[in-house]
């Protein structure tokens, strides 16, 4: 953990007094995850899950920009023979992973996850022509954003964090990783620790609201 003197954890980009660091349990994957991060979800320091994803993947890189077309890390993934690359994004022609099996033929597995809201997620794509013919990947699922403190466009919208935590547990089951149980419960312990913290918050501001207080020196007149 790096920081400033004024008090700023640089690794994940928040005060030191709500460091999360101490929370990350890394999983190392065989996958390697990319992150392409919107602009405005980097300045989203109390709230953001893609930096947290990317501080519990090893295996992982995080690039915050809007259009990723010239971007040289990206292309030589791409360009790479020896890669099997995936984005993750909902459509139609998308492989779903609950039902369909990644065949990687001894390829390394790269999976792109946008970060940012569905809006920009479609902008980032638009503009970033390397990325549109990726290969897309989806899943279906019947959990519940754990994310309270962020109002969802929909009520099975998951975070950056809980997306990439169902990646996983998905290529566990296909057998592409070999993770164990505990390593995949305690994935989300940092992004569980931020909403606890901001739902204290939230509770400690409405009771300090609300909170009435004796009348002094009011006196009734006839």
């Amino acid at each position: 953990m790096s920081h400033s003197a004024r008090g700023t954890c640089y690794t994940c980009y928040r005060p030191l007094s709500l460091c999360l660091c101490s929370s990350v349990r890394p999983i190392e994957t065989t996958t390697k995850f990319i992150i392409l991060m919107h602009p405005k979800e980097f300045k989203k320091t109390k709230n953001g899950t893609g930096r947290l994803t990317y501080l519990s993947l090893p295996n992982s890189e995080l690039y915050i920009d809007v259009d990723f077309s010239e971007h040289t890390a990206i292309n030589a993934l791409l360009n790479d023979e020896n890669n099997l690359c995936y984005v993750l994004y909902p459509s139609k022609n998308s492989v779903n992973l609950n039902t369909k099996k990644i065949e990687s033929t001894g390829k390394q597995l790269v999976i792109f996850i946008i970060d940012s809201t569905w809006p920009c997620s479609v902008k980032m794509l638009k503009l970033s022509h390397n990325l549109q013919n990726l290969p897309k990947l989806s899943f279906t699922h019947s959990k519940i954003s754990q994310f309270q403190i962020k109002e969802q466009p929909s009520d099975f919208c998951l975070s950056t964090i809980e997306s990439t935590l169902t990646i996983l547990e998905l290529l566990s089951v296909q057998g592409i990783e070999s993770l164990e149980k505990e390593q995949l419960e305690s994935f989300l312990n940092p992004f569980l620790s931020m909403v606890d913290y901001q739902l204290h918050c939230i509770s400690t501001q409405e009771s300090v609201r609300f909170r009435t207080y004796p009348t002094i020196g009011v006196v009734d007149t006839p």
